[in-house]
């Protein structure tokens, strides 16, 4: 329940109205999900804000955690203690090669 005071009056239950940019992709499925359901656009909006809202604040629950995959790689072929050095070799290296392509 929202209640604002307009000229010296409060009120109850006043409708918030706001403009909003919705992305043209979630507003296609907005509309379909409202005439699917036979609703106005707003209720369908409305509905989808209030789940992921909720959703938001419990987190894990319906949530597949996320799990990194990791490969192999095998043996480093340099020694990743002189990992800074050779990264900045390696840019040196891309940065003189641009340089040459301007000549």
């Amino acid at each position: 329940m929202v209640v604002i005071q307009h000229h010296g009056s409060w009120c109850h239950n006043a409708i918030m109205r706001s403009t909003v940019r919705i992305d043209d992709d979630l507003m296609l499925e907005l509309k379909r999900r409202a005439r699917d359901e036979s609703v106005s656009l707003t209720r369908m909006l409305n509905r989808a804000l209030r789940a992921g809202l909720f959703r938001a604040q419990q987190p894990g629950k319906g949530a597949t955690p996320f799990r990194q995959q990791s490969e192999a790689m095998g043996q480093p072929r340099v020694g990743i203690d002189k990992a800074l050095a050779l990264a900045a070799r390696l840019e040196d290296e891309e940065v003189a090669r641009k340089l040459s392509l301007r000549k």
